[in-house]
């Protein structure tokens, strides 16, 4: 997924972003209201990661404006505020998910990927296809009964035709899922990546439509 994360401590951001990076996500991270307006303004984003204080003023006017404009992207606050009232304040404004600081990476983890999850309908981690049996919230694939190792930037390449089933996927949506705005692409990674994985996962897991882009193969 490509995650906004919007936090103006450095030492937390820095937390979060390499965590979430970890996991195979692509990271762009904004420490002002302003400059995370301009990002959604210049891409999409899978989720956003939002602090309630910040620099140019609170999160949840911000939230609230999204909403109002139509955005559904998933948003999981992270915060210091604890009191009750925060949580329903966040939840009322639009917020999926409430994680209070300090909180432990490994948890974020698992809400980024509950709520991935939920927004691509399909709340049951554990996933047929083929002979293949993939459990989402474990990161885990088996093929025949015997695990299959993917690397993080694997699974997420996976995990984006996991998630649109019945959608033809372009090499510069795949592209985004993989990395955040800034960074360096070479002109074959997708390619790589997807070869990778049929060899891993099956040669008819991914299906190529020339000059349009993949779709998820194998019923």
């Amino acid at each position: 997924m490509r995650i906004l994360l919007i936090e103006d401590d450095r030492v937390i951001g820095t937390a979060v972003r390499e965590q979430i990076e970890a996991d195979g996500h692509s990271v762009d991270w904004a420490m002002r209201l302003d400059t995370a307006a301009d990002a959604l303004a210049g891409a999409k984003f899978d989720l956003l990661l939002l602090d309630l204080m910040l620099p140019d003023g609170r999160g949840i006017p911000f939230l609230k404006s999204l909403r109002a404009k139509g955005s559904t992207t998933p948003v999981i606050i992270l915060t210091a505020l604890d009191q009750i009232s925060d949580r329903i304040e966040g939840l009322n404004a639009g917020a999926d998910d409430y994680l209070v600081k300090p909180f432990d990476l490994a948890e974020l983890s698992a809400r980024i990927g509950s709520v991935a999850r939920r927004y691509a309908g399909n709340p049951n981690p554990v996933l047929s296809l083929g002979d293949l049996t993939i459990d989402q919230a474990a990161r885990r694939v088996e093929r025949e009964g015997k695990a299959v190792a993917l690397t993080a930037r694997e699974w997420v390449l996976f995990e984006a035709f996991l998630q649109n089933p019945a959608q033809l996927l372009s090499k510069a949506k795949l592209e985004e899922r993989l990395y955040s705005y800034d960074a360096e692409i070479e002109s074959n990674t997708i390619e790589v990546h997807i070869s990778r994985l049929r060899k891993k996962l099956g040669a008819d897991v991914i299906t190529t439509e020339r000059g349009m882009g993949y779709r998820l193969g194998r019923s």
